[in-house]
C-alpha cells in the first residue's frame, strides 16, 4: 500500500513539475533575474531600494549575492514582490521523470549487486545468457523499485 502512495505522490509530483521542465536545462542571466528583470522595467536600483525601504547599495548587494549564488530564498522574494513579480522556486529534474530517475538508479543498484555474481560464475564457466542476465536484471530492478526507496539510493 505505502509504495501505492508514493507512486501517486511521484505521479502527482511529476505533474506539477512538468511546466517547469523547458526552463530546468536553461541559466540564469549571468547578472541573476533581479538585475536582468529589473533593467527590462526600466526600473534603477535606487527605485527598486525605495520600494523596498532599503539602501541602493542594499540592492546592489542583493544582485551580487544572486549572481554569486548566496542569496536567501526571503530576500530573493522580497525583490520580486518590489518589482510586481512572484519568486517561482522549484526543484526540477534536468533530463528525465521522477519515475525515469528511480529506474535508473534501480538498474545502477542492480548492477552493482549482479557484478560479482556474474563475474564469478562467468570465470566458473556458469555464465548466464544476455537475454537471461537482462531478465535477472529486470527482476532485480522491480524488486529494488517495490521495496525500501532507502535501499534503492544505497
Amino acid at each position: 500500500m505505502a509504495n501505492k502512495s508514493l507512486a501517486l505522490q511521484r505521479a502527482q509530483l511529476s505533474d506539477a513539475l512538468e511546466p517547469f521542465a523547458p526552463i530546468a536545462k536553461s541559466l540564469p542571466p549571468g547578472s541573476g533575474w533581479i538585475g536582468a528583470i529589473r533593467d527590462a522595467l526600466g526600473m534603477t536600483r535606487g527605485q527598486l531600494a525605495a520600494r523596498m525601504k532599503v539602501s541602493r547599495q542594499a540592492v546592489q548587494a542583493f544582485e551580487a549575492a544572486e549572481a554569486e549564488r548566496r542569496i536567501t530564498l526571503e530576500s530573493l522574494n522580497r525583490l520580486a514582490a518590489a518589482m510586481g513579480c512572484r519568486l517561482v522556486y522549484a526543484v526540477v529534474p534536468v533530463d528525465s521523470t521522477l519515475d525515469e530517475m528511480r529506474t535508473k538508479q534501480a538498474r545502477k543498484q542492480a548492477e552493482k549487486l549482479m557484478g560479482p555474481v556474474s563475474h564469478t560464475m562467468a570465470m566458473e564457466s556458469q555464465g548466464v545468457s544476455v537475454k537471461t542476465r537482462e531478465r535477472q536484471l529486470q527482476s532485480l530492478m522491480a524488486d529494488l523499485q517495490s521495496g525500501s526507496a532507502r535501499n534503492l539510493w544505497k
